[in-house]
């Protein structure tokens, strides 16, 4: 039978000498680096409107909402790249920006005063939105994973 203190004992030992893999910590370190400091978070929401399924065109409608904003975009695959229209409304005001961002490439947009913006040649795979609002904390959508 195994003595409880050697088997603690032992564990503890083995958990000092096994290192975390190199290939964690890379994705660790990036994923690390996608993080935008003091953001709010905006999550899905359900609208009547709005269901997030798929039009017959191969859009993909989805509303997010947080901290009083409220995103809509509309996400279209076509030729293996994402475009993507969106609004944000209340119109966030001027000098407003977002951000329409990919694991691997950002693309800023000024906001119309209707709220309105676009993107379009995105990669396909992980997507997420950010709201800059001077004055205000970024809010930024859930990363959203879009497939061809």
């Amino acid at each position: 039978m195994i003595n409880d203190e050697y088997f603690l004992a032992a564990l503890r030992l083995a958990a000092g000498n096994d290192p975390i893999p190199s290939h964690v910590s890379a994705a660790a370190r990036d994923v690390y680096g996608l993080r935008v400091p003091r953001a709010v978070t905006a999550n899905p929401a359900e609208c009547a409107a709005i269901r997030g399924v798929r039009d017959d065109d191969g859009s993909h409608l989805v509303r997010f909402v947080a901290a009083g904003l409220t995103f809509d975009l509309e996400v279209t695959v076509g030729d293996g790249l994402i475009d993507v229209a969106g609004q944000v409304f209340p119109y966030p005001g001027e000098g407003a920006l977002v951000d329409v961002r990919t694991p691997h490439l950002t693309l800023t947009r000024r906001i119309a005063h209707t709220g309105h913006f676009a993107a379009t040649g995105l990669p396909p795979g992980w997507l997420s939105v950010v709201c800059h609002r001077p004055g205000h904390a970024p809010v930024q959508t859930r990363w959203v994973r879009i497939r061809p």
